[in-house]
């Protein structure tokens, strides 16, 4: 099947964990910005049409000016995020003219690959509602606020979840508007479609699909693209 596919590519949070002053998006992964890898790999895509960059209102310029360096054609939008992640993807799909379906990425995930961006994609076309997803192999506690453990789920039905997350616009915008005063409450767009009763297919992801949150990750990011021989 054939759609227009819009990535929004979400880049406004801070870096609080990291322990960054500038923005994690600027961390350099083998001398290239991490956001350079992110948007690569969709511009790299023949499945995503377009690209809307979602980011802090200071970083507007610079991630403009790296897209226009790298020849980044596909962007056609890099706007102002909001106070919570939920806002910020909101406004990414303001600026998604003309998109039939909507490919939600964090841009602190620049290992993520075209084909794994396409694989979802094809997926979230015959069902409405695709996310990218691993299975967990730590064993997982319930506990309460005492530290007290409470119950073991089964890792057999539990996935990580990551990203592009990638839904049909229609039934997306209708899961934004169901969310009403709870949308800041959300931190993973598949629990928007959750809230009001729609399902989305998991497909398998990579491990090193990782999110840069800490220190470590950048190790870990640098050597799994060392491996890969790539760099932005």
């Amino acid at each position: 099947m054939s759609a227009n596919v819009t990535a929004i590519i979400v880049a406004a949070g801070g870096s609080t964990r990291m322990g960054a002053a500038d923005s994690k998006q600027f961390i350099p992964l083998l001398g290239s910005p991490a956001i350079a890898y992110t948007i690569a790999a969709f511009q790299e895509c023949p499945v995503i049409s377009d690209i809307v960059v979602v980011c802090r209102a200071q970083d507007t310029e610079r991630i403009s000016a790296l897209c226009r360096g790298n020849g980044f054609n596909k962007v056609i939008a890099v706007t102002e995020g909001g106070d919570s992640r939920a806002q910020s993807v909101k406004n990414g799909v303001a600026a998604a003219k003309g998109a039939q379906y909507l490919a939600i990425h964090d841009g602190a995930r620049p290992l993520v690959t075209p084909d794994e961006i396409a694989c979802v994609c094809e997926a979230a076309f015959e069902t409405g509602a695709a996310a990218l997803g691993t299975p967990v192999t730590d064993t997982v506690k319930v506990v309460d606020e005492n530290g007290v453990i409470q119950s073991t789920p089964s890792r057999e039905s539990l996935r990580a979840m990551q990203t592009p997350q990638v839904f049909e616009r229609e039934f997306y915008t209708f899961a934004l508007e169901n969310a009403g005063e709870k949308l800041d409450g959300f931190t993973d767009d598949c629990a928007l479609i959750e809230n009001m009763g729609g399902e989305v297919s998991v497909i398998d992801g990579s491990r090193e699909n990782i999110k840069l949150t800490t220190p470590i990750d950048i190790v870990i990011a640098e050597s799994i693209l060392r491996q890969r021989g790539q760099q932005a």
